[in-house]
C-alpha cells in the first residue's frame, strides 16, 4: 500500500517503513505525527484519488530526528562595480519513518 501526502509545500509518495527528509515539523525525536493531507491512496490496481484530499485517509509517522541540510551559498556579483554579496543558508529538516497508512 502506498500514498501521496502533502507537507511543507511538497508532495511525497510514501509506503510503510519509508524514511523521508521533509521540512521541519514541531516535535522531539520519537514522537508520533499524523499527516491528514493525503492526496492519493493506492494498493495494487485499486487507486483512490482525492478531490483534493481523500476523505478519512491518514498517514502516521514517527519522528526519527531533527537535522539540518547542507550549506547552500547564494553569491551575487555585479561586474566592474566592486559590489558582491555572499549569503549562506541551511534548511531545517525532519527525518520521519512512515509507520502506517489508513484510508
Amino acid at each position: 500500500m502506498y500514498a501521496v501526502i502533502k507537507t511543507g509545500g511538497k508532495q511525497y509518495r510514501v509506503a510503510k517503513d519509508d524514511v523521508l527528509e521533509i521540512e521541519r515539523l514541531a516535535g522531539d525525536a520519537g514522537s508520533n505525527i499524523e499527516f491528514t493531507e493525503v492526496l492519493m491512496v493506492g494498493e495494487g490496481a485499486s487507486v483512490k484519488v482525492g478531490t483534493p484530499v481523500v476523505a478519512g485517509a491518514k498517514v502516521t509517522a514517527e519522528l526519527v530526528e531533527q537535522t539540518r541540510g547542507p550549506k547552500l551559498i547564494a553569491f551575487k556579483k555585479r561586474r566592474r562595480k566592486n559590489s558582491r554579496r555572499k549569503r549562506g543558508h541551511r534548511q531545517d529538516l525532519s527525518m520521519v519513518r512512515i509507520t502506517g497508512i489508513s484510508g
